[in-house]
């Protein structure tokens, strides 16, 4: 069976292609959660904008004679008018959006890198960070918490101090997890920093295999960061254009959340919540 998962989250809408395993992934920013902070509400123009990429990747699923699969995450689950969007959705696209929770988000994610294996994942979204740790075969710590790179956007704009308190100050529930886990890194940020690290031109998931990042390396990068303009973040080689005005928080955000941890290190994963929810909704 071939299958395309379509993830609806506050920053971007995303497909993977699957066939007996991932043939490629797709990625359309839309900024969903754009102003959910302030409102509560998601905008009409956000809106738009997201219906019309879950529209385009919708039918480029079926085009391939794929059967659909959507599910959204933060940004959908805490609006007012969350429900309203995703009928919408249903209407012009002719799917069913199945809204996660923020501890099934986490699950999705662990699941998706790791398998059955042990170990933990962080999972730095647009509107949450999902936390989710396996010891010993069973959960043994899963959270979300509510910041991600455009909530600290629309938070702190890029004031560096701001930036830093805020992204702290969201991790503190983490320092009950501390342990010696394996950890892993995956959405958005993760891929961006990743690419930047090895300086790629185009984002190639075979060649970020086994990659980390120390704790030592994020917060540099992210002091780096931190230190340009949003212009001139568009030219560091392997940056998403797309992500340079939410890079550095969501960089920061990496790190301070490895060091509530405890760790010194954090592993980068392709895989995530879209493999996750196949795996979890047993299609895999």
């Amino acid at each position: 069976m071939k299958y395309a998962v379509i993830d609806i989250g506050s920053n971007s809408v995303r497909l993977m292609l699957w066939a007996d395993g991932p043939l490629y992934k797709r990625v359309v920013t839309t900024r969903l959660a754009e102003g959910l902070s302030a409102s509560g509400v998601l905008s009409d123009e956000a809106c738009s904008r997201t219906v019309a990429a879950i529209g385009g990747l919708c039918r480029e699923g079926r085009d391939a004679g794929a059967r659909i699969a959507a599910f959204a995450t933060a940004a959908v689950r805490s609006a007012a008018n969350g429900r309203a969007f995703c009928d919408r959705v249903k209407r012009e696209c002719g799917v069913e959006v199945d809204v996660v929770s923020g501890e099934e988000e986490a699950l999705l994610g662990l699941c998706g890198a790791l398998g059955d294996s042990d170990g933990g994942i962080i999972d730095i979204g647009g509107a949450s960070t999902e936390v989710c740790i396996r010891r010993g075969g069973n959960i043994a710590f899963s959270v979300s918490l509510p910041v991600g790179v455009v909530r600290l956007l629309e938070r702190c704009g890029q004031d560096k101090e701001k930036l830093i308190g805020a992204a702290r100050e969201a991790v503190r529930p983490l320092a009950a997890a501390r342990g010696k886990d394996r950890l892993y890194a995956i959405g958005g940020t993760a891929s961006t920093l990743a690419s930047i690290r090895l300086g790629l031109s185009e984002y190639d998931a075979g060649k970020l295999a086994g990659l980390s990042f120390s704790a030592q390396y994020l917060g540099e990068i992210g002091e780096r960061l931190l230190g340009l303009t949003v212009e001139q973040r568009k030219c560091i080689p392997g940056m998403d254009v797309r992500r340079a005005d939410v890079i550095a928080g969501g960089a920061v955000l990496l790190y301070e959340a490895v060091c509530a941890l405890g760790a010194d290190e954090v592993h980068f994963s392709d895989g995530d919540n879209l493999e996750g929810y196949l795996l979890r909704r047993g299609m895999a």
